[in-house]
C-alpha cells in the first residue's frame, strides 16, 4: 500500500473514532434520564435498563444508517465493499458502547 493509500486509512479512521465518540456521547445524554446507575437496589432495575438498551441500539442504528447514506453518495461504487467495513466495525463497536453506557 503506497503513502496516499495508508494517509487515507488513517483519515478514516480518525473520522470512524470521532464519529463512534460523538455519537455515543449524544446518545449517552439523550439517554440520561433512562435506566438506573444503581444495579443493587431492591426494586426491579431490569426493564428500565432493558428499555434505555434497546432505545440506545435503535438510535445508534439509526444514526449509523443516515451517515452510510451520506457517505455512499459521495463514495465511488468501487470502494463501497470498504466502507461495509467500517459499519461491521462499528456494529461491533455499539457492543463495546452498551458496556460503557451502564
Amino acid at each position: 500500500m503506497n503513502n496516499n493509500g495508508k494517509y487515507s486509512s488513517l483519515t478514516w479512521l480518525l473520522y470512524f473514532v470521532v464519529f463512534e465518540a460523538l455519537v455515543f456521547i449524544g446518545l449517552r445524554w439523550l439517554l440520561e434520564d433512562l435506566g438506573t446507575s444503581n444495579q443493587l437496589q431492591p426494586e426491579n432495575t431490569v426493564v428500565p435498563n432493558w428499555v434505555k438498551a434497546v432505545t440506545f441500539i435503535l438510535l445508534y442504528i439509526l444514526c449509523l444508517l443516515f451517515v452510510v447514506m451520506l457517505i455512499s453518495n459521495f463514495v465511488p461504487s468501487k470502494h463501497r465493499r470498504q466502507l461495509m467495513r467500517w459499519v461491521y466495525l462499528a456494529l461491533a463497536g455499539m457492543v463495546v458502547m452498551l458496556f460503557f453506557l451502564f
